[in-house]
Parts: C-alpha cells; structure tokens; sequence
C-alpha cells in the first residue's frame, strides 16, 4: 500500500484540521509527514526529513515533525533546537504514549490528531500563540515514496 493512500481523503481533512487547530494556539508550527517504509533508524530517518523539509526555518525554531513509517508501524515526534531549549526532558512522552496506544489499535486518525492536539497544547505554555505570528509552514500532510 502506498502511504498516499493509506489515510481517506476525509481522513487527511481531519489531520490537517487538527494541524489548523493545534497551531491556532501557539506559534509552534506542525507538520506531518508518511511513509511507507522507514529503512534505518526511525529518529534519523526523521531528523533527515525535519531537514529536508526545512523546518528548522522558523522564527523561534519551534517546529514539529510527526514522522510514521506504516509498514514499519514505527513513529517519531522530533521538535527544532527551540522547542528543546525551553521544555523539560520527557517533554514528548505523554504525546508518544498516546499515539502508541492509538496506533496499537490501528486508530492512525485518532492518534495523530489527539498527538497534535496534544502538541499544541503543551507548545503553548512555552511558544504562545502571537497576535503577528504567520504560517510559516505548510499544514498539508507531506508523503514519502518509500
């Protein structure tokens, strides 16, 4: 199966508006990105992709990639140099736990949108949201060929 069509379209609608959602809270910037397949290890696969897709270019270098290599079953939650500045080590455990959960029952929706929900939250106490702040990143969900 490919990554691209592994979500629904209403699916991928609800990931974005979850995105949209997320971001309406701080300036954090969210983005998601599937694969099929992840060959390696699933954070330098990730911190390979944060790259590509320039999302250490943001003002606070507050972005968030949700990385998922569906064969795989494997995910990671990767945030900029900014976000790690600020917040305390186990910052990301609670969103990993529940994406677990959520995807051990093979509810990829609801476990990406609940770990975005859950991202923008937390972001928020550290990277308000800012009457000047802008999209600096795309929402739409990015797909890999592998």
């Amino acid at each position: 199966m490919k990554a691209e069509t592994f979500f629904t379209q209403e699916q991928k609608d609800g990931i974005v508006h979850a995105i949209e959602e997320a971001e309406k809270l701080t300036s954090g910037e969210i983005r998601v990105y599937i694969e099929n397949s992840c060959k390696g290890d699933v954070l330098d696969r990730a911190a390979y992709l944060f790259k590509l897709l320039d999302m250490f270019n943001t003002r606070e270098r507050n972005g968030v990639l949700f990385y998922i290599s569906i064969a795989k079953q494997q995910f990671a939650v990767l945030g900029d140099a900014g976000i790690h500045a600020k917040v305390p080590d186990g910052f990301w455990d609670s969103v990993r736990d529940v994406l677990q959960e959520h995807f051990n029952n093979e509810d990829f929706t609801g476990g990406l949108s609940k770990g975005i929900q859950m991202a923008g939250e937390k972001l928020k106490a550290f990277f308000p949201r800012q009457d000047n702040d802008t999209n600096e990143l795309s929402n739409t969900i990015s797909f890999g060929e592998n």
